[in-house]
Parts: C-alpha cells; sequence; structure tokens
C-alpha cells in the first residue's frame, strides 16, 4: 500500500519572478513579510521585491544563519505578530525557505521553537500561507513539508514535518540561480543528488517518488558539473533548478536516510555546508547498502545509466573530486573524542530510514576513516 500528495502548486520557468505581485492578490494576501537573506538586502533585490509587491509586503526580516537556528525562528515570529502579517514570502536558499515556513506556522503560537526541535512534539496544523521562491537549486524546501532548525544551546539540529509547512505556492525561477558562485552551486547540486538517492533506496519508498528521484538523479547527473564549470550556462542552470525541485518531490514522503542523518552533526559540531556534508558520506554509504543486499541501489544506478551501484559511488566521486568537496575529514585533525561524538550524534531518526541497518560498528570503521586515523588510535 501506498500513497502520494502534494498540495503546493508549482509554478517553473525563467521570469517567473515577474508574476509575484499577481500571485499574491490572487491568494487575498493583504499584509505579508519578506524572509530573504542578508545578501539579498545589501544587493538591493529584497528591496525591489517589495517595490514589485503593490505595497503588500510591508517589511523585511533578513536575519537568517546560513543554518537557521530557534532564536532566528522565533525573531522571525515576533516580525510577524508584530505586523500582524497574513501572509509569508520566502526568497533565498534552504536556510531561508525552513526558518520562514517554520515561522509561519509557529508565529500563530505563543511557544519559542524550541519546543519542536527535536523534541518529537507536533507541529500545529495552523500556519500563514507562504509562497518559496528558491535562489538555489539544491534543497527542494520550496515544495516540501519539512524544515530544520538548529538550537545550539542543547547541541540540537533537527528536522521536522507537518502539513502546515507545505507553502501554498512554489515559484521556481532558474534566473535566480544564474549568479550563484561554483562552490555554492557544486554543494546545492550534490544535496540534489543525495536527495534522489535516498528518496529511492528509503524504507517508505513508493513508485511516484521514485519516477521523480531518477529523473531528478539523470538531470543532476548530466548537468551539475556544467553549472559548476559554466555558470552562465542557462540550459544547465535550469536543468539543475528542475532536477531540484523534482528532487523535492522525490523524497518528501519518503523522507532521507543515513546521509542525511549523518551530516547533522557534521554541520552542526563541525560547519561543514549541508550539501558538502550530505556528498562526503553518500558515495560510503552506497557501497554498504549494496554490500548490505539492497538490490534497489543497483536498480537506481542502472536507470541513470551506469552498471550498478558501485559504479554510482565511484561517479560520485569524480563529480565531488572536479568540484574540489572535502573527501575527508583529515584536514580539521579531529580528536578521537570529537569522532566519537560525530558517531553518537548521528543516530538522528532518519538513520532507520536507511534500507540496511546502520550498525555502530560501520559508524565507527566510517568517521575513523575519514578522520585518516586508526581505529585502534
Amino acid at each position: 500500500m501506498w500513497e502520494y500528495q502534494q498540495p503546493v502548486r508549482i509554478l517553473f520557468g525563467p521570469g517567473t519572478l515577474s508574476q509575484l505581485g499577481d500571485e499574491i492578490k490572487s491568494m487575498g494576501g493583504r499584509r505579508g513579510l519578506l524572509v530573504t537573506s542578508p545578501g539579498f538586502v545589501r544587493r538591493g533585490l529584497a528591496k525591489q521585491i517589495v517595490n514589485q509587491s503593490s505595497g503588500l509586503l510591508i517589511d523585511i526580516f533578513s536575519h537568517v544563519s546560513p543554518n537557521p537556528t530557534v532564536d532566528d525562528c522565533d525573531a522571525c515570529c515576533q516580525v510577524l505578530r508584530r505586523q500582524k502579517c497574513d501572509f509569508v514570502v520566502a526568497v533565498g536558499g534552504g536556510s531561508v525557505m525552513d526558518c520562514a515556513k517554520a515561522a509561519a506556522t509557529l508565529s500563530l503560537q505563543s511557544e519559542s521553537s524550541t519546543a519542536y526541535v527535536g523534541t518529537g512534539k507536533a507541529l500545529p496544523q495552523g500556519h500563514l500561507p507562504l509562497i518559496a521562491v528558491p535562489t538555489t537549486a539544491g534543497t527542494g524546501s520550496e515544495i516540501t513539508c519539512v524544515a530544520v532548525l538548529s538550537d545550539h544551546r542543547r547541541g540540537v539540529k533537527a528536522s521536522f514535518s507537518g502539513d502546515g509547512l507545505y507553502p501554498r505556492l512554489a515559484i521556481v525561477d532558474p534566473e535566480l540561480t544564474y549568479t550563484v558562485p561554483p562552490y555554492l552551486t557544486a554543494c546545492t547540486g550534490f544535496d540534489v543528488i543525495c536527495h534522489a538517492t535516498e528518496a529511492y533506496w528509503s524504507l517508505h519508498h513508493q513508485p511516484v517518488c521514485d519516477t521523480l528521484a531518477v529523473h531528478a538523479m539523470k538531470l543532476a547527473l548530466g548537468h551539475l558539473l556544467e553549472a559548476f564549470d559554466r555558470p552562465d550556462d542557462h540550459e544547465a542552470r535550469q536543468a539543475m533548478a528542475e532536477a531540484s525541485v523534482t528532487a523535492g518531490l522525490a523524497f518528501t514522503l519518503p523522507k532521507t536516510s543515513a546521509p542525511h542523518a549523518c551530516s547533522y552533526p557534521l554541520t552542526n559540531m563541525l560547519g561543514i555546508p549541508h550539501g558538502e556534508a550530505c556528498i562526503l558520506t553518500m558515495p560510503l554509504f552506497i557501497r554498504y547498502n549494496v554490500d548490505g543486499g539492497c538490490r534497489r541501489v543497483d536498480d537506481f544506478a542502472r536507470q541513470c545509466g551506469l552498471t550498478d551501484g558501485y559504479a554510482l559511488a565511484q561517479y560520485i566521486e569524480v563529480m565531488r573530486q572536479h568540484t574540489g568537496l572535502r573527501s575527508d575529514l583529515r584536514d580539521l585533525h579531529l580528536s578521537v573524542e570529537q569522532v566519537d561524538q560525530l558517531i553518537a550524534a548521528s543516530h538522528h531518526p532518519n538513520l532507520r530510514n536507511n534500507p540496511v541497518p546502520v550498525t555502530d560498528r560501520f559508524l565507527h570503521q566510517m568517521y575513523y576513516h575519514l578522520a585518516r586515523f586508526d581505529a585502534a588510535s
């Protein structure tokens, strides 16, 4: 038995951001908050968007960290309440999306977002309508019901989900990704590859999401390096934007698995950007799942034009090397205690979604291998 649900309307194509004002009016919005990144404010782009909204966007919130925190979310909630906003527009990457999605729901509550991050507490159903406009090709957050926040006081980075986190509309305009620098293009692009791969092998896989995952993976494998090498290649940029939103559709219901579970402590404890943290362990988990008897990995690789899972792992490693993203943790000079902390913190719920149960022994071997010192030391 399986089911498929996707309530987000998607408007895709170059230049579609110009329709934002009309979309706000058709939604009935009257007092909106633009949530965006500090860079958009510095470059004047946030002000341009406000000016194009016919006075319907009344304020800007840009205090969003690269890995959004509960404090960012709570501050955004305060602005939404103070300005009596009835809708939200999020323009930015995954961090902006996560903060805006969480705030659009939690601003209607009196509790801090800390009550929901890493606690298992169910999110309330009420929420402000949200229009999500991604500026990177990677997270797919514009169409998912998932948000990720960090609580540094508790040392927790966790995802939480609920139907209220679905945006009302996603405007995916590839033109907004044309100026993304190569390093960020690689990080977000590899996040697409992880979303597609993990969606396909997830314990909760289903045929609609399988098809979306294969489509996204083919696009990413074929166009990520083109977008990285030639930032002004608009065809490659558009293909990666399509891959991103399609991979988002692919993983929303099946959820991610081991590489994402391990990415959270790599980001939270070591500051490694999310996409780079995910792709660091992906080849290792591909081989682990193949060796553990997961036939879906080989099947996925063949549908994407490769011979088997081992070939997929190697192909990803070659792509990663081409972009210069890290392949180990050697440069961080980690202590044994730090590596053991990474192992312990990787027991995120998503780890249990891996098709082959992930043992402590494997985590131990993997992290000690990445740190480049002998497990017996």
